[in-house]
């Protein structure tokens, strides 16, 4: 029977306000045994790839049960969060020893999963594994579905993205392209504008840090308002947004991370739009589309094959990269889809 240590990232305790590095602790947990437990219908993986993920963060606030839709991590226990993983030994009969998997694993070089439902097999790996923690997994078809079955995109529409260089916005701004919409983001930084508008074929993008005024440069950009708008950011941009929908608009919240480290939340001034123009605003979550996995894969896996759609990712190496690289998501410091390589096989 073979036996290794094995690197764990926990969670120190809870966390409020901005979270740091040092709310999370690398510890090795000796004399792993690598086989499952006598009649364990789980499965024992050795994990490739992490996912740093905005939602992560609020995990990391104590909510009572119910208070949210994903549990609070628990202190001192290992974090949890999307990957990539190999099956070393498997109790569940829908995998097997060498089968490639993505979905909720530790935040550790070796787990036990017990809710294998929440797995998928990886069954082409014609593309780099890493994918399936962002354009081919949870990120992916957040931005599939928010898009598509969320926003009901018309050919021709205008789209608005905010934060739109993350692990979600770069591909809702190639889907709106695919579709023939006219498409603007938004971003952090130069480098990133410029990503949106020479790599990933947005039609206009800005940084939202030189505009003083985000009400005057959306209006400088849709003219005559915006028909979508996909929900990354939160907060003033929110409201801004709420001023230049069009008619019958629609917005798929997905996210609000300039929200996420503030204890009192801001609000939202510009609401009676949602009246006056007749705005549907739905937030929604990617699991509720998981029905749907096989139909996204179908459709977006062509794409990349046939180099219409590009991703980009931001890998670090090392399980001990991962509180800097989680932490930096909220600092804007990934370019792309931020991923944590933990074992090349």
């Amino acid at each position: 029977m073979e036996v290794t240590s094995n690197k764990q990232l926990i969670l120190r305790d809870y966390v409020t306000g901005f979270p740091k590095e040092s709310d999370m602790q690398l510890v090795t947990a000796a004399a792993t045994k690598l086989k499952l437990p006598e009649g364990s219908t789980g499965v024992l993986v050795k994990n490739l790839y992490l996912s740093c993920d905005p939602y992560m963060r609020d995990r990391m606030t104590k909510r009572e049960p119910g208070g949210s839709y994903v549990p609070s991590f628990v202190p001192g226990s290992p974090i949890t969060g999307y990957g990539v993983a190999k099956v070393l030994e498997s109790g569940d009969p829908n995998f097997k020893e060498g089968d490639f998997v993505w979905g909720m694993t530790g935040w550790e070089e070796y787990s036990l999963i017990t809710a294998t439902q929440a797995l998928f097999k990886i069954h082409d790996t014609d593309v780099p594994l890493s994918y399936y923690t962002g354009i081919l997994g949870m990120p992916g078809i957040t931005a599939y579905a928010g898009f598509h079955e969320v926003c009901t995109p018309k050919k021709g529409e205008t789209v608005f993205i905010s934060a739109a260089s993350g692990a979600v916005g770069q591909l809702v701004g190639q889907f709106a392209k695919l579709l023939g919409c006219y498409v603007v983001g938004s971003a952090g930084s130069k480098e990133k504008v410029d990503l949106l508008r020479n790599k990933f074929g947005f039609d206009e993008a800005f940084n939202y840090k030189e505009e003083p005024n985000l009400d005057a440069a959306l209006k400088r950009y849709f003219p005559e308002g915006i028909d979508i708008y996909f929900e990354n950011v939160g907060g003033k941009m929110l409201d801004a947004v709420l001023l230049n929908m069009r008619t019958n608009g629609r917005i798929a919240v997905c996210g609000m991370i300039s929200q996420y480290n503030l204890e009192q939340k801001e609000g939202v001034h510009n609401l009676t739009s949602m009246i006056s123009k007749q705005l549907r605003m739905q937030g929604f979550v990617a699991s509720s589309f998981y029905h749907l996995y096989g139909k996204f894969l179908e459709t977006v896996l062509p794409f990349i094959k046939e180099g219409k759609i590009t991703y980009v990712e931001d890998v670090v190496e090392g399980i001990e990269s991962a509180p800097a690289a989680l932490i930096g998501l909220f600092a804007g410091r990934n370019v792309g889809k931020q991923v944590v390589l933990v074992s090349r096989d």
